[in-house]
Parts: C-alpha cells; sequence; structure tokens
C-alpha cells in the first residue's frame, strides 16, 4: 500500500483528481510514481491507475519526494492553498513573509532576524517549519522562489536573467544550479518548451517591465458583486475599472511602482493579469507584488469550505451567496485612511472625500503608457494640512496622527493603532479585513451589519434583544471567516 503525504480524506483526493474538480486546484497534488512527475488535480493528462499514484499537501511535499513538476498543468500556476488550518498564526505570518521575500535576495533577512520579528526563537521557527511542513525554513523559501521563476519563464519574456533575479537569486549561475537540482530541468530547456519571444518583449518595454501572466483561483466566483464593491469605491486614476470584467490599480511597495491590469476568464478559472513596472529596479519585488495582487483579488480563499460554513448559519443561511470574497485594499494603512473617511458618513461622501485626499496628496506618475496617482504615503498625510477635505477637524487631526504613526513604527501591529486618539475597534478592525485580508472579521459594530443582523432575527422571530450576545455566538459559528460573513451582509 502507498503512504500519503495528504490530509485532506484521500477518497475525495480520489474523486476530484478524476472529475479534475478545480474546487480542489491547490489543495493537494497527485504524484505519478511511474513517471516520477506530480500534477495538479485539474491536469488534462490521462489520469494514471490508483496504485500508481501518491498524494501530497504541498507541491514541495512531491519534489522532496524526488518528483519533478508536469509541464503540462504546471503545479506553479495552481492557486496556493490558502492554509487558515487550526490556530497556526505563527506559521501563517513566517510564511507569509518568506512568501514576500524577506530572507532571499539582495537585503535579506537571516533566519533569526525572521524569528526575532515574529517574537519566536529560530529554535522554534526551524520546528515548527519541519513538524507542520516536512521541510526546513530554508527549504521552503527556496522552494517559493522556484515556482515563481518557473510560472515566470512559463508566461511572460523576461530573460532568463531577469527571471533570476526577479525570483531572489543574487547570481544567474546559483539560480541554474537550483532550479536544475530541484526541478530536474534547466530554466532554458523550460523557456524553450514555452515557446516565448524574448526579443519581441524587450524591444516593446523600452525601459519598463511589462509581462501578462495567469492567476488561478478555486471556483465559484461571485465577481459582479465585488467588481460593484471596487466601482462605487474606486480613485479616479488610482484605480479603474474598464468594462465588467476587469479591474486595475496602480501601487506603490518597498519604493518601487507600477499597476496592474486584471481581466476575468470565468471558463479557465483564472484572471488574466498585466503587471507595468516602472523600470528593472522594480523585479526584485515582483513576487511580493503577485502576491499581493492574489491578495487584492483574494484568490487563494478556499471559498467551498468558507460558503459551506456560511450556509450552516441560522437563521441567515438561505440568503448567503456563493463565491463572494474579500475585496482588498493595497496597504494597511490605505485601508485605514478608508476607514477613517469613511466613520459616520455615506459610502458616496466617503469616496468623494478619498478622490480629494488622493488628487491633492498621492504622487502623479507615467508608467509605461498610463498616467497614474499613487496613493499618499504615510509621511505626506502626516504632515498635510486636509484643508481640501470638509469634515470635521478632529477626524483630520485623527488621519495625520494615524499617518505619523505608520510612517514611525511602519511595522507595529496594527492593534497599536487603538493608542492613537480618534482610532478606534472598528477603523482597526477595517484596516485588518480589506488591508491585511484578515478572513476573521465581522464588524459587529458596523451600523449596516448591526441593521441587518437585527432585522434577519426579526423576521424570523427570533429574540434580538441582545445584540452583543447575538454577533458573539455568530463570530463563534463562523470563525474564521468573519470577514465574509460581513461582506455577505453588506451585499444582502
Amino acid at each position: 500500500m502507498v503512504e500519503h503525504d495528504c490530509q485532506t480524506d484521500l477518497q475525495a483526493c480520489r474523486k476530484a483528481r478524476l472529475a479534475r474538480d478545480p474546487r480542489f486546484d491547490g489543495q493537494f497534488f497527485i504524484g505519478v510514481l511511474t513517471t516520477k512527475i506530480y500534477c495538479r488535480p485539474i491536469c488534462p493528462a490521462v489520469s494514471p491507475k490508483e496504485q500508481n499514484v501518491r498524494y501530497f499537501d504541498t507541491a514541495l511535499q512531491a519534489a522532496n519526494a524526488g518528483l519533478r513538476p508536469c509541464l503540462r498543468c504546471r503545479p506553479d500556476s495552481a492557486p496556493q492553498s490558502y492554509a487558515w488550518k487550526g490556530t497556526q498564526t505563527t506559521l501563517e505570518r513566517a510564511k507569509a513573509l518568506i512568501d514576500s521575500g524577506a530572507i532571499t535576495g539582495q537585503g535579506g533577512q537571516s533566519i533569526e532576524d525572521l524569528a526575532t520579528r515574529l517574537g519566536i526563537s529560530s529554535r522554534y521557527l526551524r520546528k515548527l517549519f519541519q513538524d507542520k511542513l516536512g521541510t526546513s525554513v530554508k527549504s521552503y523559501a527556496q522552494y517559493q522562489q522556484l515556482m515563481l521563476a518557473k510560472q515566470l519563464l512559463h508566461q511572460t519574456k523576461l530573460t532568463i536573467t531577469q527571471v533570476a533575479f526577479a525570483a531572489g537569486f543574487n547570481s544567474i549561475r546559483r539560480f541554474n544550479e537550483v532550479f536544475q537540482q530541484t526541478l530536474q530541468l534547466t530554466p532554458s530547456h523550460l523557456r524553450k518548451t514555452a515557446n516565448i519571444d524574448t526579443k519581441a518583449e524587450q524591444s516593446e518595454v523600452k525601459g519598463r517591465v511589462a509581462l501578462k501572466l495567469q492567476l488561478s483561483y478555486r471556483p465559484p466566483l461571485r465577481w459582479p458583486e465585488q467588481h460593484h464593491f471596487y466601482q462605487v469605491r474606486a480613485v479616479q486614476n488610482m484605480e479603474w475599472l474598464e468594462d465588467e470584467f476587469s479591474y486595475g490599480r496602480s501601487f506603490s511597495i518597498n519604493e518601487v511602482s507600477g499597476y496592474f491590469n486584471a481581466r476575468l476568464d470565468s471558463a479557465a478559472n483564472l484572471f488574466n493579469v498585466e503587471i507595468v513596472l516602472a523600470d528593472n529596479s522594480a523585479l526584485p519585488q515582483l513576487g511580493l507584488i503577485i502576491n499581493e495582487i492574489r491578495r487584492v483579488l483574494d484568490l487563494n480563499a478556499n471559498i467551498a469550505q468558507i460558503d459551506k460554513a456560511l450556509l450552516e448559519l441560522n437563521p441567515i443561511s438561505s440568503l448567503m451567496r456563493e463565491g463572494l470574497r474579500l475585496p482588498g485594499v493595497w496597504s494597511a494603512f490605505e485601508a485605514g485612511c478608508r476607514a477613517v473617511l469613511g466613520q459616520q458618513v455615506s459610502i458616496v461622501q466617503a469616496s468623494k472625500l478619498l478622490n480629494q485626499l488622493v488628487l491633492a496628496y498621492g504622487e502623479e506618475r507615467i508608467i509605461g503608457d498610463r498616467r497614474v496617482k499613487l496613493f499618499p504615503t504615510p509621511e505626506i498625510i502626516a504632515s498635510a494640512e486636509l484643508s481640501e477635505l470638509k469634515m470635521p477637524n478632529a477626524r483630520k487631526k485623527a488621519l495625520n496622527a494615524l499617518a505619523q504613526f505608520v510612517s514611525e513604527n511602519p511595522d507595529a501591529d496594527l492593534s497599536d493603532w487603538l493608542s492613537i486618539k480618534g482610532i478606534g475597534p472598528w477603523t482597526v478592525a477595517y484596516a485588518k479585513m480589506r488591508g491585511q485580508s484578515d478572513p476573521d472579521v465581522l464588524l459587529c459594530g458596523d451600523l449596516v451589519v448591526k441593521k441587518r443582523i437585527l432585522a434577519l432575527y426579526a423576521e424570523h422571530g427570533l429574540n434580538n434583544d441582545n445584540y452583543t450576545d447575538i454577533t458573539d455566538s455568530l463570530a463563534k459559528q463562523i470563525a474564521p471567516w468573519g470577514s465574509y460573513l460581513t461582506f455577505q451582509l453588506w451585499n444582502l
């Protein structure tokens, strides 16, 4: 009997791979022992016999078992398995930092520094990865680099050297060595199979970097509501929705800037994403940028699991909409500013104030063929007079104070914002939900949420005298998906 490194129910794995069920894409991987490759559950190749199959929770486990990635289904393109399993918050924070390039590339932190940042010992961090993922911290980071490189080689016209630096390798020699050793093929061989004309791209970009990627998600996806949510809150020249299937915006991250356009292909369960960067110096941030785009669009959510939890909530289960995701914003600071501007005013008024803020204080850049506005930096807002904004002085001061705090404490926990005058629990919770995509924020203090919960309970003849008891019960039932319930209630 073949052993399996997979916590997902094996019977479910068998059914999913035979049906090529996209809802399981990225949640487990299939090792084919006869061909020594591993695949996604949706691989179009002829399904192997069950006795020749081994299941893995992660692509890294499959690689560590001596298997190489399939060139047809490309495991690097699978939706990431968004963890939220149990209470492994430290592990998830560590993985998020590593995925963002914290310990790779020039200026990367040591494992000891990463552990200090997490508030744990390096020994405990190493034990955590070994016990939970069956690999070392360094091996996990290196494999994430290789998967990004493989995706870029398959889908973009970046040169192999550009790919190496974008994936966080400091030398092309080291990149080639690790790539061949781990994936059992060379970058140049993989590029040939992708049939990419790199010369066409380089002549086209004229000093900037432009690339196109396909970012997969697990269905279902309820895009019309998500699109509408972006649309009514969009900032001119910072965000754009050119039609009902697209969303784009500018961004700034680690002192580099650019923009992206994402277009939905619902038939293939993916977004076609164009990323345009100001210049080559932004390439080392590409992995982080891609991760942020995935977070903003909420592409890593195991939405079937979330919907199942929502459908178990009485008395509101019948009103829940399948596939509704969390529309994120680019940073926690931007989300905090949106929350302050939205205090005690309508969505229309909040959007007007936000547009005025960005128009007055956001930097204007020409990137590629587009003139864009960047969201103002904390340093700019901290000293801004904000005279353009027609709102109480107390809220202006709160915005200044928030910006000052963030500029002085960029890595502070968002809960520390509560020490700022004018910043309360609702603002912090909103920033966590939209700026960090925290999945478990039930905004009980939100007026719309409160009205809709009380109305639903009254409609079903249930006692709604004690709102706190009701929301406490709901929060416990839906954990860790409270944010999704918040968006469901907002969309009723």
